[in-house]
């Protein structure tokens, strides 16, 4: 399952920049489920571009993920994470990575999703 690929990884959380609209946002018309993203966990880029904290700092690490990257992590807003983050590696469920997943595990010292 995707989940616990990523439940076991966690890379691309400290790996790449999160941006995304501000109607992602708790109370925002177009929330994907639940709440949306809560807005103490971003900052504005633009009048309509949020970010996820901690995500453009070196090295990056969002604010939402804990847990120690390739042992056992958790998005602690998994439910209301924003669309990046539920459009990373689509194909993770079936244990096959992408250039992005794959870039981000390396970064961390990790192999290829199809090769862990």
């Amino acid at each position: 399952m995707r989940e616990d690929h990523c439940t076991r990884c966690g890379a691309c959380c400290a790996a790449f920049r999160v941006d995304f609209h501000c109607s992602e946002l708790a109370g925002g018309n177009g929330a994907l489920s639940g709440d949306g993203v809560p807005v103490a966990l971003t900052y504005p880029v633009t009048g309509s571009l949020v970010r996820m904290r901690g995500t453009d700092e070196a090295p990056p690490r969002c604010i939402a993920l804990a847990g120690e990257v390739g042992q056992s992590v958790r998005c602690t807003i998994y439910a209301d994470r924003p669309s990046p983050c539920r459009d990373f590696a689509p194909y993770a469920a079936l244990g096959i990575g992408e250039d992005a997943c794959d870039r981000a595990r390396a970064r961390h010292g990790l192999p290829p999703l199809a090769a862990a």
